[in-house]
């Protein structure tokens, strides 16, 4: 009776319907995004340029969207104006805004 009991019980586990993975979509490949290295340096122009650069890849992969990052990109410029014009703590105090305003670090 045991093995009658067993039998019917392991008989109850095998299901003729498809498997579960077989029903489950493959996932999506992650899009693979070229990078350049970021600019190297110290001061405001470097600064800008890897923020710079880190918002565009952003851009690029759907981190961020195309407006957004249009808006930070235009803060970005007014810092690397005053950056071009020799007035680097003002870049800088920009740069710090830009990113603060947006939730980089």
């Amino acid at each position: 009776m045991l093995v009658i009991g067993l039998a019917a019980g392991l008989g109850a586990c095998t299901s003729s319907g498809p498997s579960p993975k077989a029903a489950v979509a493959p996932a999506a490949a992650p899009v693979a995004v070229a990078s350049a290295p970021l600019p190297a340096g110290s001061g405001c122009g470097p600064s800008i340029a890897r923020t710079q650069a880190v918002v565009d890849s952003d851009v690029a992969t759907g981190n961020l969207n195309a407006p957004v990052g249009a808006r930070f990109s235009s803060d970005l410029a007014r810092a690397a104006e005053a950056c071009a014009a020799g007035r680097e703590r003002e870049a800088i105090g920009l740069l710090a805004a830009a990113k603060s305003r947006y939730g980089y670090p």
